[in-house]
């Protein structure tokens, strides 16, 4: 295919959680400064054309499928999976899109990730837990290892943590690649109805995160150090910058789907993630906001239940269990069985899907109560498009 580079300049976003929000966040900036950019990341939450995105609108469906008949043309005898034969079509797109940036999400790990293919010149690492262990490893020193396979000699590193594990500050300086952390080389603070953002001699008063959640300000403050890296000039046009951030938008991450009672459908799905909500929903009852939660819930088998039920069992009043599909499916009383000692004396309920569960949850609820649905991405479309459909009157 000619090794298609997908722009001049290349970010590469790697991590456990928070790589979505940090990547709308980067494109946000990157519209307000006025640049051509373009996206990729996985999975999708309602449809495969979000995968690739330019200018933040999906591409349609002509330009996916002139994508892929180039891929199949080129592959020959060679195999290749599904994400794989993704991950070409978008590279092929974003490079004939003509662009000055693209921004790239790692699917998993990253040393070995298809998208690890191109050469970052901005290497973002967001925080990491135990997640995808049969593949990555068992250990954080293990899994960091992976996510640190995307730096690249000399190239810059933005962490979105304070102490990632040792083993991506190993290779960081193994490559000579400069680190700056957040609350280290960087910080983010709270200041009026805003934010202050400050990095050695810069600093950059800043708009509350877009995106719903107190865990977004960090992923706002990774996202433009990492800009700020490759367009240093940025911190001299701080008004576009703002401007952009504004605008951040990403379906699925503690989305608002409904008031009175208020629902919210993310995409999380490991403790990392649940923790995340925790402080969201906690934020919601310290407000007044919210009276009560209770929570759909729909996880992968391989996943850990239990972990992400004890982040969030001091939130939720009730637990309403539903089952997921395909060969890492599990049927809502396995859920149930592996939650029900976390979560104590909170009531357990089985559904037999997401909706039903979601419909029952809504149904008990005052209208100052609140739902969260939880557990993937799956789970989340499930709930995502069942609301619309509800809400249009079908």
């Amino acid at each position: 295919m000619g090794s298609p580079q997908p722009a001049p300049r290349i970010f590469v976003i790697a991590g456990t959680n928070g790589k979505g929000s940090t990547v709308a966040n980067i494109c946000a900036a990157l519209d307000g400064l006025g640049y051509r950019y373009g996206s990729y990341t996985t999975p999708h939450v309602y449809r495969y054309n979000e995968r690739i995105q330019l200018q933040r609108e999906a591409v349609a469906d002509a330009v996916l499928l002139g994508a892929f008949e180039r891929v199949e043309a080129a592959r020959g005898d060679t195999s290749l999976t599904y994400f794989e034969f993704g991950t070409l079509a978008a590279l092929s797109i974003l490079e004939q899109a003509k662009l000055d940036f693209a921004v790239l999400e790692i699917g998993l790990g990253g040393r070995l990730d298809a998208v690890n293919l191109v050469d970052a010149d901005c290497a973002v690492i967001t925080p990491i837990g135990l997640d995808h262990q049969e593949y990555l490893g068992n250990d954080l020193l293990g899994i960091g290892r992976e996510k640190a396979g995307i730096i690249r000699p000399g190239r810059p590193v933005i962490c979105g943590e304070a102490h990632p594990p040792l083993s991506v500050l190993e290779v960081a300086s193994a490559l000579q690649a400069p680190v700056k952390r957040l609350e280290v080389e960087f910080e983010i603070r709270a200041m009026g109805d805003g934010l202050r953002f400050r990095a050695g001699a810069t600093t950059l008063d800043l708009p509350r995160p877009a995106l719903t959640g107190p865990h977004q300000v960090a992923n706002l403050a990774t996202a433009v150090a990492a800009v700020l890296v490759l367009v240093p000039a940025a911190a001299r046009n701080s008004e576009a910058l703002a401007a952009g951030l504004s605008t951040a938008y990403l379906p699925g991450r503690f989305e608002r789907l409904a008031e009175r009672p208020a629902v919210w459908i993310d995409v999380g799905h490991n403790p990392l993630g649940a923790q995340a909500m925790q402080g969201a929903l906690q934020e919601q009852l310290s407000d007044g906001a919210i009276r009560r939660f209770r929570c759909v819930l729909a996880m992968l088998i391989d996943k850990d239940a239990a972990g992400a039920a004890i982040a969030l069992r001091d939130v939720v009043a009730a637990w309403y269990c539903a089952p997921t599909t395909g060969s890492r499916g599990q049927r809502a009383e396995q859920l149930a069985d592996r939650i029900s000692g976390p979560v104590g004396a909170a009531p357990v309920r089985l559904f037999g899907s997401v909706s039903a569960a979601l419909d029952a949850a809504v149904a008990d609820s005052a209208p100052d109560d609140g739902v969260l649905v939880f557990g993937s991405f799956a789970t989340a479309a499930e709930a995502g498009l069942h609301w619309r459909k509800r809400a249009a009157g079908g």
